[in-house]
């Protein structure tokens, strides 16, 4: 996931080690917080892969700042990425919402469509928290109105992101007239 965000971001623009950290915190820190000690190393792997390059360029009050920009290779690695996402970022809700957050830069629509068509088929399959055998429970089946919480949270939440996916890719399939 942070190497998907890393790419993702100096897909955007050139960014500062700093303004990177910043970025990336903000889109999966929730998640899994960001530190220098996990930002850094990957920057150092991704440049020796040859995905981005760092140059150090006059910083605006006096320091000189390094800047990342992405290079040709890092941006083929990125659309690799988003094009042919491996199950688990399709299935796993924060790593789904790591390659949405990208998935714009794949140029031609037809391909956005297919990695949608890929999570909107996880999503259509039957699933719950909680099985009766190999049954999946539905949230009146509880008396709990915890379970039930959590599980009409999560149905709302999935009948909403099933009716974006269906439209989106409507869009995205409808040739231009």
């Amino acid at each position: 996931m942070l190497e998907l965000a890393i790419l993702g971001f100096l897909r955007d623009r050139p960014l500062h080690g700093y303004d990177l950290r910043r970025r990336v915190a903000a889109l999966m820190g929730h998640v899994r917080p960001v530190a220098d000690g996990t930002l850094y190393p990957a920057i150092k792997r991704m440049a020796a892969a040859g995905w981005l390059v760092r140059k150090d360029e006059p910083g605006v009050a006096a320091a000189p700042r390094r800047m990342l920009y992405l290079t040709p290779e890092g941006r083929a690695e990125l659309e690799h990425r988003l094009r042919v996402p491996d199950e688990l970022d399709i299935s796993d809700e924060n790593r789904w919402f790591m390659l949405l957050a990208f998935l714009r830069h794949l140029d031609e629509p037809k391909e956005q469509a297919a990695v949608l068509r890929r999570r909107l088929a996880f999503l259509e399959e039957p699933t719950s928290f909680f099985y009766d055998g190999e049954r999946p429970m539905a949230a009146e089946e509880f008396g709990d109105p915890f379970r039930q919480g959590l599980l009409t949270i999560a149905h709302a939440t999935s009948q909403a992101e099933l009716a974006w996916l269906r439209a989106t890719i409507e869009t995205l399939e409808t040739p231009d007239a």
